[in-house]
């Protein structure tokens, strides 16, 4: 017999408050980074249209990743949104490693460093997507 909480089941997630301060802080700095790299795509910095011009798929491509790089990192300043946010932003990153792996070349670190951080936030607050607002 097991006692450890299978994952699927729906149970109240305490944090502590070194815990709590934590996701916060990873929060925060995942918006602050994902609000200047969105917005420079959004407003059409030379790099990022180099960029994705590289990439080849067109410039709409820019303005989607920016939106939604941009509307995740609101997203997760705002606790009951912001499982949603870092939910957006896993498949996104993927996309980034993916591109700097196989298209455009360079270093695939910052997009993973990102993805790891907004995989842990989704983690934590993987409860929110079943209903679950106990974290705050």
């Amino acid at each position: 017999m097991s006692f450890a909480p299978a994952l699927t089941q729906i149970s109240s997630v305490r944090l502590n408050r070194v815990g709590f301060i934590a996701l916060w802080a990873v929060q925060v700095a995942l918006a602050g980074m994902f609000l200047l790299a969105g917005s420079s795509k959004l407003f059409g910095a030379a790099p990022m249209v180099a960029l994705f011009n590289a990439i080849g798929i067109g410039q709409w491509f820019r303005y989607m990743t920016g939106f939604i790089e941009v509307s995740s990192a609101i997203a997760l300043l705002v606790p009951s949104v912001a499982v949603f946010g870092a939910l957006a932003l896993v498949p996104t990153m993927i996309g980034a490693i993916t591109a700097h792996l196989f298209i455009v070349g360079g270093s695939p670190v910052v997009p993973a460093i990102l993805l790891l951080g907004s995989a842990s936030v989704l983690w934590v607050r993987r409860h929110q997507l079943l209903g679950d607002q106990t974290i705050r």
